[in-house]
């Protein structure tokens, strides 16, 4: 049955109102929702606010490197020290090394340019901090909602936003509504606050039906894969921020490295590819893997011995929107905004976010309040991208506008201008490089390309996905209609298999998607949805565009503990 076949029968959907819905219970949405209720009680106004979360929790879907500047936070909530925000270890020492198949060059400290230096900086669980602003919101009256996904956006007859609705619960694979079927609900508000993510759903539809994107350079992305370790006392370095570039990539692929040394001998150790690779035989989860075994790495899993001791706690994978200011869409609309990565606000060259996500979810509620007592509603909130355009986040982003986009002539050209640029230069630079195309269509076809030949898992310091899949904690109700759907269903064995070499079973960092045989030995896809972590890198890297990612049933997914 179609959603409206259900509607007909089964409906109409409950509705709730409120000033302020937000969707996404992540830094930007729950910063978002924080500020409107500070602005309400400085003012004595009252101001409903509600968040969505599609993970099981808050925090359950969140997973970033990470490190935190603190300079956001310390705006939203002054005295989160005070209050317990878990900000526990400071950066005390920052490396970039340059690595070769077996030898490796690190930057000396005195020509690391500002965007790579850390001080002052954290090294959290951003999925931690995401749980610790869920209590501050709370505390302050806002509604939240876990385990409810925002399935779709509704809009007034104006074409103005007007709120969205919650997916179905209880429809089997077939469609049909079972014994336990709940119909979605409506949440409506004066204004809505999409705040979804890298590559949001709703946001993807939104910047679509709005056009917020003309005029602007295709936006360009990332996939980070994340392991968290608990190594060796010995080889463990608190606060120690470690960045490599180089191999496993060749010059002419984005790519690169992170260990952060965090307490208790517990290090988050990822890999980041960009999604603009061209051949389709490339494994970001294998590279990853690769990357472990160089000798400069693998150090901090071994102990004095060469024996790995170091055991891996947790595994995860998200995309990243890494366009920044070139790519960065128009973010208002009739009835909403944009903030955090839905929008695309990270910073490429400072490997950081959060910060970001955090301050454009205080401009969009600033200039959301300010709306509501001026007695307005579901008009373009203009004060929030003239507020951005005058704020620190602007000035960080423009001096990093060209950081991504040199990596197109190769690691070597890259590394030469970015250290004219953010070193010599200072980020004050009178040019601009453009992108003009999208990450999927630099896929070459597999005839033009090299195989790539991994080396096989030793399951101590390299995995396969399966075992790697099960730290990520991912469920997802087994009778559900799969979230992974296809425009066309014979697009991915006649054009996919046949001129990519079906790149869907490398790309996909969660062995969702592989092609198996047929009784008749004829080739086809098999979606394996319930392992999908919720990265988008399918959505985005699909040569032909063909698989669309939807929100499955609220609360499935990954549940993230420390990423």
């Amino acid at each position: 049955m179609t959603n409206q076949e259900i509607l007909a029968q089964f409906g109409p959907r409950e509705s709730m109102e409120y000033d302020v819905v937000v969707v996404g219970g992540g830094p930007a949405g729950l910063a978002a929702a924080i500020r409107l209720k500070q602005r309400a009680a400085e003012s004595g106004k009252d101001v409903s606010v509600v968040v969505l979360e599609k993970g099981s929790e808050p925090g359950a879907h969140i997973l970033s490197g990470a490190i935190m500047d603190p300079i956001a936070l310390d705006e939203l909530i002054p005295d989160w020290k005070a209050l317990g925000a878990p900000l526990n270890q400071l950066v005390t020492e920052d490396a970039v090394i340059f690595l070769g198949e077996k030898s490796a060059f690190r930057t000396p400290d005195m020509f690391l340019p500002a965007c790579v230096q850390n001080h002052g900086c954290y090294i959290i669980s951003l999925a931690e901090v995401t749980r610790w602003l869920a209590t501050q919101a709370e505390s302050l009256g806002v509604e939240i909602f876990p385990g409810f996904t925002a399935a779709e956006v509704l809009y007034n007859d104006d074409g103005s936003v007007k709120g969205v609705a919650t997916g179905n619960m209880g429809v089997g694979k077939d469609g049909v509504p079972g014994d336990n079927f709940q119909i979605g609900m409506e949440l409506l508000g004066k204004y809505t606050v999409f705040a979804e993510g890298s590559r949001g759903h709703l946001g993807k539809q939104l910047i679509a039906k709005y056009k917020l994107d003309d005029g602007t350079d295709p936006q360009t992305y990332g996939l980070g894969i994340k392991e968290v370790w608990e190594i060796d006392p010995e080889r463990h370095q608190p606060g120690f921020a470690l960045h490599t570039a180089g191999w496993p990539m060749d010059d002419a692929t984005y790519g690169g490295a992170f260990m952060y040394h965090m307490a208790d001998n517990k290090i988050a150790m990822g890999f980041v590819t960009g999604l603009n690779y061209s051949n389709p035989y490339l494994s970001p989860f294998e590279e990853f893997q690769r990357w472990k075994t160089h000798p400069n790495v693998r150090y901090y899993l071994e102990n004095s011995k060469g024996e790995v001791t170091g055991k891996r706690l947790a595994y995860g994978a998200r995309a990243i929107t890494a366009g920044g200011l070139m790519s960065l869409p128009k973010t208002v609309f009739p009835g909403g905004a944009l903030v955090g990565c839905d929008a695309g606000f990270l910073n490429t060259s400072r490997i950081k976010g959060s910060h970001a996500a955090i301050k454009t979810g205080m401009l969009a509620a600033d200039a959301a309040f300010d709306a509501l007592q001026a007695g307005r509603q579901h008009d373009e909130l203009s004060a929030y991208p003239e507020a951005f355009e005058k704020s620190w986040l602007f000035t960080e982003l423009n001096k990093a506008r060209n950081f991504k986009t040199w990596f197109k002539k190769g690691l070597t050209v890259a590394s030469l201008m970015n250290g004219i640029e953010q070193f010599a230069l200072r980020g004050h630079f009178p040019w601009t490089i453009r992108r003009d195309k999208p990450d999927h269509a630099y896929l070459l076809p597999a005839a033009e390309c090299k195989p790539i030949v991994y080396p096989k898992p030793d399951g101590k310091l390299t995995f396969d996905r399966n075992s790697s899949i099960f730290l990520s904690n991912v469920n997802h109700e087994e009778n559900q209609p799969a979230h992974l759907t296809l425009i066309d269903a014979s697009v991915p064995v006649s054009i996919n298999l046949a001129k990519y070499a079906g790149p869907e079973a490398r790309y996909c960092p969660a062995g969702v998607y592989e092609y198996v045989k047929t009784e008749e030995g004829k080739d086809r896809l098999q979606i394996n949805a319930q392992n999908c972590v919720h990265c988008k890198t399918c959505d985005i890297k699909d040569p032909t565009q063909n698989i669309v990612w939807v929100t499955p049933e609220g609360g499935g997914g990954p549940n993230y503990a420390d990423m």
